[in-house]
């Protein structure tokens, strides 16, 4: 007998007739098989395929043990950056495939699959706690056409990590995480000429667009599964602390604590990636050019933030007392101004030289941080590899 199921309720000892999806079957040597091993789970969870079909004459049962957890387990502790990056591009597939079927299903008046995303944010909640700077940094490394999926992970991986930094509670930090992955729901309503419109907005486009944060609200409510701290995170986050924001003009602690929190996630990953209208600006450039912004965010939280990302983020373009430019490739937990640092340039002769990863925490005088740089202006492309590891040509759009 075949039965047709999210890929929320797959479980070890099912016999999986067919995943209903052809480029994800394609990962897989045969079409039908019994899954028997946590990690074949976990390759069939990483395609992103939202529904399969079983086969329950075919299915046995496992011992209980190897049910329980319908999550795979994951290592409690660090692991190296080069190691989890991997595993952050396959959650960034998997995100891209999540988000858009909430997108489908709230298209449709479906009710949204909370299991999923409550299991996407368990997900990236777990890589931040691997390591902090992979996921961070592949969700920045998304195309102008996948602005609207990956933006969500991005921020809800933002969020995570600034509410643990604030040390709030553990339910609190996922509802956290989940506020920033919907954040941006109302943006359904907008038409993609729009969003994807390259010159600057007319008022009325404007209006359109400051139009989403109600429309999100709206929507998310309509579900009735979402608190109101989520919904109102959806209609406040693009509120500023000096009430200059919208859509209410709310100021100070008008604006709850998440909202005050969402307005600096989602503005800086705004600023950070790559968008019809405007190129990516470099994290470090981003950090800087929000703390000008005096009185739009909360000082406190903002602080907080730059603590959570680092003043030089994982991936910004520094130029070094030596002459030397280098890229940031790790945090240091204990110094935000001394990051491991892979430099590559010699901004003084204007040549590449040979690559060298300075633990500046450890380094002379000379190896210190002196400012910022744009990549744009020295003419630099595909930085990110330098940190990632990865070929050039692979980001978290790869697969």
């Amino acid at each position: 007998m075949l039965k047709r199921i999210p890929m929320t309720e797959l479980r070890l000892g099912m016999y999986v007739h067919e995943l209903c999806d052809l480029q994800a079957q394609q990962h897989f040597l045969s079409k039908s098989f019994l899954l028997r091993h946590e990690g074949d789970l976990q390759r069939i969870r990483e395609t992103g395929v939202g529904w399969l079909s079983i086969d329950l004459s075919r299915s046995v049962l496992l011992a209980p043990e190897q049910t329980a957890h319908p999550r795979p387990q994951v290592p409690q502790g660090p692991v190296p950056l080069s190691e989890e990056v991997q595993s952050a591009l396959a959650l960034c597939r998997r995100a891209k495939a999540v988000v858009t079927r909430l997108i489908t299903d709230v298209r449709m008046g479906r009710i949204a699959e909370v299991a999923e995303i409550r299991d996407l944010v368990a997900e990236v909640s777990d890589s931040l706690s691997r390591h902090p700077d992979a996921l961070l940094g592949m969700a920045r490394l998304k195309g102008a056409d996948e602005y609207t999926y990956l933006h969500s992970l991005a921020v809800c991986a933002l969020m995570i990590g600034l509410a643990r930094q604030l040390a709030l509670p553990d339910k609190l930090v996922r509802e956290a995480g989940m506020a920033g992955l919907l954040l941006d729901i109302g943006k359904l309503d907008i038409p993609n000429a729009i969003l994807s419109k390259t010159g600057t907005l007319s008022e009325e486009e404007l209006a359109v667009i400051r139009s989403h944060p109600a429309n999100g609200a709206r929507l998310l409510g309509l579900n009735k599964q979402f608190s109101e701290r989520i919904l109102d995170v959806c209609l406040h986050h693009h509120e500023r602390y000096d009430g200059s924001g919208y859509p209410d003009k709310l100021a100070g602690s008008q604006i709850s604590l998440f909202a005050r929190m969402a307005a600096i996630c989602d503005e800086y990953d705004a600023m950070t990636s790559e968008r019809p209208h405007q190129p990516g600006q470099g994290p470090a450039e981003s950090i800087g050019r929000m703390a000008g912004w005096v009185g739009a965010f909360d000082e406190k939280v903002f602080h907080a933030f730059v603590k959570c990302v680092g003043i030089y983020p994982v991936g910004s373009l520094v130029r070094l007392q030596s002459g030397n430019l280098g890229v940031v490739v790790e945090q240091n937990p204990t110094s935000l101004l001394t990051p491991k640092v892979r430099v590559f340039f010699s901004a003084q002769r204007k040549v590449p030289i040979e690559q060298r990863l300075i633990d500046l925490s450890m380094a002379d005088e000379q190896e210190r941080i002196v400012g910022r740089e744009c990549a744009r202006h020295w003419g630099f492309k595909h930085l990110d590899a330098l940190w990632t590891g990865l070929p050039e040509h692979q980001s978290s759009r790869s697969g």
